[in-house]
């Protein structure tokens, strides 16, 4: 391990968590009410800001930003960045091979499922579905993953920067990374309850799913808990936090990649795949974090 003791603040880490979830819930109401209207791109611009909350949210209750490692040191993380960079596309094509592996019938590289539209307009440029998806690919790997980077910072200041090392330190090391992804699943649960978010409506699964929305509810607090954990771990690793914001960023850039060649109504299998943040798909995202458990478990 690579960062600094931490020293448990029960009070600004209170204060901390009333403002992250005052403001991320007010913002995530806002994103609703916008969606409702049609007003889809304002949303997704709120959306983007709602990011950056845990990074005010920090602000807010007094807490430091100092020691949480603004200087990326590249030279001393560069496998650690390397990691951060490409383990969430291996990840991503792990699952949604594992996925289509079970449900063949779902995949479609013909774009058989495909916006009507959307493929009108790729015709019109004399480009087929294939090479759109290639392109979709090289631009998460490349030019995606630096704007999403630039965003997910605002939430790893607040999770992996202060709340993670302030739950480790009261309630130990692993109690710790599984009560932060249980906290960071709930932040986003009006998102899954008002507009559908990851399972219905919002991911293009208009049939809905079983138990909605509280299985999605508790599917995304699974995804949120391995995920944050393995966060975590690049962040001890490197003593960056610009670590943890670019997998972050890569893991937002590379799990929707599957969606756009899977049929879009997938009803409640949507809660399996073909995104990681299904319970099928998300399978190597799970291990991985469940061996990173085994590993800490004494720390």
């Amino acid at each position: 391990m690579t960062m600094n003791k931490t020293e448990y603040d029960k009070k600004t880490l209170i204060k901390y968590l009333i403002w992250s979830f005052v403001l991320g819930y007010i913002v995530q109401v806002a994103v609703w009410l916008l969606s409702d209207r049609d007003n889809l791109t304002m949303a997704k611009l709120v959306m983007s800001g709602l990011m950056f909350t845990p990074a005010l949210s920090v602000l807010f209750s007094g807490a430091k930003f100092k020691n949480m490692g603004f200087k990326p040191k590249f030279r001393k993380n560069a496998k650690t960045f390397l990691t951060a960079w490409l383990l969430p596309i291996i990840i991503s094509v792990t699952g949604a091979v594992l996925y289509f592996a079970v449900f063949p019938d779902h995949l479609d590289l013909k774009g058989a499922y495909a916006d009507p539209e959307m493929l009108k307009q790729l015709n019109e440029q004399g480009m087929t579905f294939e090479q759109y998806i290639l392109i979709s690919i090289i631009s998460a790997l490349v030019f995606g993953v630096l704007i999403n980077t630039f965003f997910a910072l605002g939430e790893e200041i607040g999770w992996r920067g202060f709340m993670y090392p302030q739950l480790k330190e009261r309630f130990g090391h692993n109690n710790g990374w599984l009560l932060g992804g249980l906290i960071w699943g709930a932040w986003h649960w009006p998102l899954i309850i008002l507009i559908g978010y990851e399972y219905g409506e919002a991911a293009g699964n208009m049939a809905g799913y079983a138990g909605a929305p509280v299985s999605g509810m508790l599917v995304f607090c699974v995804f949120t808990i391995a995920g944050g954990i393995i966060h975590d771990w690049l962040y001890e690793k490197s003593g960056s936090i610009w670590v943890p914001a670019l997998f972050h960023g890569e893991i937002n850039a590379a799990a929707t990649l599957p969606l756009g060649i899977c049929f879009p109504n997938g009803g409640s299998l949507r809660l399996l795949g073909p995104s990681i943040n299904g319970l099928l798909a998300g399978l190597p995202l799970i291990i991985i974090a469940a061996i990173l458990l085994y590993k800490n478990r004494e720390v």
